[in-house]
């Protein structure tokens, strides 16, 4: 995808969210953001006590233009947050609907270049549990709709950059 269609993309999904930051009225917000099938993206303790139990959420690695970067079980891509210090999200509302976490109800399961010892979780402030890697909770963007798109890479929305993540845990600062 070219830099300025990737642009474009993110300035539409900037204006939906700013969009639907300003409406008024009582009718509860939803994101039109669908998690994979089998990934636990987006879940949040709304979830009844009859549902059924999801599995771990799965991070592996793909290679990209971007280098080797963290993805879930079907190729998206995964995203640290600039504004987050330490594994506590500081993501939420109309940013987490942007930037849904990724969150799990088991352990996360390592694939490819992923250390496991990397993985982990934090509880977000909705009482589900975000998967961390290197200390850093992860997340998905909304304007990614296919495996392996990146086109939240470098973003500064909500005031900080947005950063695919590399198997040692670090933010990969180019695109």
């Amino acid at each position: 995808m070219t830099r300025p269609l990737r642009l474009a993309v993110l300035a539409l999904a900037s204006a939906l969210v700013l969009a639907a930051c300003g409406s008024s009225g009582s009718s509860s917000t939803s994101s039109s953001y669908t998690p994979p099938a089998g990934s636990t993206a987006g879940s949040t303790a709304g979830s009844t006590a009859g549902s059924s139990p999801r599995p771990a959420s799965v991070v592996g690695t793909k290679t990209s233009s971007l280098g080797t970067f963290l993805v879930d079980a079907k190729g998206r891509a995964l995203y640290l947050w600039d504004a987050d210090h330490g594994s506590m999200s500081t993501c939420s509302g109309a940013c987490a609907q942007a930037w849904p976490p990724l969150t799990a109800t088991g352990t996360p399961k390592a694939s490819g270049q992923v250390k496991s010892s990397l993985l982990g979780t934090t509880m977000r402030s909705d009482g589900s549990h975000e998967v961390t890697y290197a200390g850093h909770p992860l997340y998905y963007f909304a304007g990614d709709s296919a495996p392996k798109q990146t086109n939240g890479q470098g973003s500064d929305s909500f005031g900080s950059p947005w950063w695919v993540v590399s198997p040692a845990g670090q933010a990969i600062q180019k695109g």
